[in-house]
Parts: C-alpha cells; structure tokens; sequence
C-alpha cells in the first residue's frame, strides 16, 4: 500500500470542500433564479389597478432586492475571486450575502403585517386623504426606512453579527436563518380562517352549491341567493363571513392547504425562500378580508375608498331565489364592494 503523505490529504481535503461550496453555490444560484422568475410571474399575473397601498409596493421591493442578489450572486459565482475598490469577493460571500438577506427577510413579517395593517384602516377611516402623487412619494419612503431600519439592526445585532463570523471561520458551512415570525404568522391564519369555517360551514356548504358566477362590466362577479322574503341584512357580519370565506379559498386554498402541511410537517424553509411574493399577496388578501368584514357596515358607502385586490375578487351581489335566468338581469342587485 501507498502511504499518502499529509499534505496530499490536506489538498484533497481542501478540494472536497471546496467542491462541495461550488456544489451548495450553483444550488442557492438555482433557488434565488426560480424565486425571482416566480415573483415575476406573479407580478405579471396580478390586476394592474392596484398599485396604491403599501403592500404593493413593498412587493415590488422585494422582487428588486431578489434580483439584485441574483446579480450579485451570478458575478461572485462567475469571477470565483475579484477585488472592486479595494475589496476582495470570493465564494465565501455568496454565502455571506444570502445570510444578511435570510435575516433580514426573516424579522420583516411583523413590520409590514402592522403596516399594511395600518394602511387598510386609514383607508376605511374618516382621515383627510393625501392627494395621489402623495401617497406614492409617502408609501417609497416608507418601504425603503423599513428596509433600512431592519438592515441596521441585523446589522448591529451581537448574536446574528457572532453567527455570520462564525460562518468565516467555517466557510464551507453555510446555514441559513429560519424566521419564527413567518411561523406564527402563518399558524395564526391558519387557525383563523379554520375558526371562521367551523362557525359557518352549513352556510358555506349551502352557498357553494347555490353560487353562481357571470360577467358584469367585464369583470367576474359571484352571485349569492337569498330569500327576499327573509330578513336579511347586507351588512351583518355574521351573513358576510362564508361568503367572503369562499372568495377567499376560492383563490388560495391550494396556498392555505400548502401552509398546513408545512405547519403539521414542522417544516423549516430558509427565509430567504419563505419571504416571497405570493406568499405576501396571500397576506394581503388575508388583510382585505379581515378589514371588509370589520367595516361591513361601510361597504355601500360612495365616499369610502375600498382597497383593490391584486388577485380576489370581492365583488359579491345577491339576487332574490325566485329570479332563476341571470342573464335576463341588466345589472347586479345589491353590489357589496364595487
């Protein structure tokens, strides 16, 4: 037998290792391409009309914060090892820059969840509006000292800061940051949508077999039967929950059945990936929902700006049961959200 001798072991050890970083390197350059081709298609996919609130503009962010890492990503991965105004890039930054993103992703869920929040009620408030260009001037700057003030304090924070060096120490290891605030923001979703269903599944049951969907105005409207011989109140809250129950997962309800089995399966995903457009879409439907329900008694009301969603469409009309020919209707009755 050959004896190899210790700094042939060293090499190959040093290769293997530096196999495996180009390996887990071609892999994240993979993942971050799919991420952004996905956020481009959901971009694309969306209405066009609803680009004045905050979580629409924060998506667009975050679709350019995802491009610029592919960039950044693609160079790095390409050039191996170059030096730009004095500062030397190699392949241990590749990693390092996905780390300060997973982070960074990772304590964005509370932030833009109250915000958007925020934006949704003001929306439905008495409040003095500011006029369009306003709004898009307020809303750019508010994105970016969100995206700024999370940075700095990722930043500056002790236990992340020891975590990434002690990444360059162990530079072919690279773990990524699981985000607890996308957990429970999910679960409590989750678990509010299931409440919402077992209060009212008879009455979504019953109305999922009686829908019926046609066109007005060029747009796709639902129409609930009711009885107009009952009393029946447009605005009740109780009455309004399984209809907006079924606008909603008649949309997301492949979404909403892929978070339960990540929550049931317990399964961590880099947040990097997690934070991602269609899932804040989801959020801001999610939002919308919420917002319509509690302002009920305001949605027949002219002088009430509604926020447009990007991909449910809430325009719920109801029409007596004895009327059984929907296209002899020239118009819907009792339109909710227009």
């Amino acid at each position: 037998m050959t004896a190899l001798s210790s700094g042939n072991c060293s090499f190959q050890y040093q290769l293997r290792q530096a196999n495996r970083s180009l390996d887990g390197n071609c892999l994240l350059f993979l993942i971050i391409l799919g991420k952004v081709l996905l956020n481009t298609l959901t971009l694309g996919m969306r209405r066009k009309n609803t680009c004045h609130n905050f979580m629409e503009y924060f998506c667009f962010s975050l679709a350019f914060i995802d491009f610029l890492l592919l960039v950044n990503i693609s160079i790095i991965y390409y050039y191996r090892d170059f030096v730009v105004l004095g500062v030397r890039f190699t392949k241990y930054h590749i990693c390092l820059f996905t780390q300060i993103i997973s982070f960074t992703y990772g304590f964005l869920h509370y932030p833009v969840f109250l915000i958007a929040c925020i934006d949704y009620y003001l929306n439905f408030s008495k409040t003095p509006k500011l006029a369009l260009k306003c709004q898009k001037i307020f809303y750019f700057f508010t994105v970016i000292l969100i995206w700024i003030s999370v940075l700095a304090y990722v930043l500056r924070d002790p236990g992340i800061y020891q975590s990434l060096k002690a990444q360059s120490v162990y530079s072919y290891q690279c773990p990524f940051y699981i985000s607890i605030q996308s957990y429970w923001l999910s679960f409590s979703m989750v678990m509010i949508l299931f409440m919402a269903f077992i209060t009212s599944w008879s009455e979504v049951i019953a109305l999922v077999q009686a829908v019926r969907m046609t066109s007005y105005m060029n747009e796709t409207i639902l129409y609930f039967p009711f009885s107009s011989h009952s009393s029946y109140t447009l605005s009740s809250k109780k009455t309004l929950l399984p209809k907006f129950i079924i606008c909603f997962l008649g949309t997301w309800l492949p979404f909403v059945l892929l978070q339960v089995i990540i929550l049931l399966l317990k399964v961590q995903i880099p947040a990097y990936i997690e934070m991602n457009i269609p899932w804040l879409y989801f959020v801001n439907s999610f939002l919308i929902a919420t917002v319509y329900w509690f302002n009920c008694h305001k949605l027949n009301l002219r002088d009430v700006a509604l926020p447009a969603d990007p991909f449910v469409n809430w325009k719920c009309c109801f029409i007596p049961l004895t009327i059984h020919n929907l296209e002899q209707i020239e118009k819907p009755i009792s339109i909710i959200i227009c």
